[in-house]
């Protein structure tokens, strides 16, 4: 306690605030990484789809529909993740600045859910196709 009978503020670092950077540039790599994955896979798919009718084929495929669904929810899981992560570090730099860190494991393990479903709907589709 100091002088004013108030907890004393913890001593927020260089190092505290740098960590808490790079951890957020990270997940936006992240989110970037994502985003673009899911943009290549909606290109690809109106490439089929084009080809398809090119070589005469009619209307596009099922599954390229379907790639265009999982291409546009990529993209939106990148940009869901950017902003979640923003939230984050926002929070820490309030924690930094207040009363200490308390770590939360809520993006991480979102995250991880979310990409192992997408691993899961990616296996049930190239399965069958084999």
């Amino acid at each position: 306690m100091n002088d004013a009978g108030s907890p004393p503020k913890p001593k927020r670092s260089a190092t505290d605030h740098l960590a808490n950077e790079r951890t957020f540039l990270a997940w936006v790599r992240t989110a970037i990484a994502l985003m673009a994955f899911g943009f290549v896979v909606v290109k690809f798919a109106l490439f089929v789809k084009q080809v398809s009718l090119v070589l005469g084929e009619g209307e596009a495929l099922p599954d390229q529909q379907s790639s265009a669904a999982v291409g546009i929810f990529l993209v939106v899981l990148g940009a869901a993740v950017s902003l979640l992560a923003f939230f984050r570090y926002r929070r820490i730099e309030k924690q930094l600045d207040t009363t200490g860190y308390s770590p939360s494991k809520r993006l991480s393990v979102l995250l991880a859910l979310a990409i192992v479903v997408c691993s899961i709907l990616l296996v049930l589709y190239l399965v069958p196709r084999m």
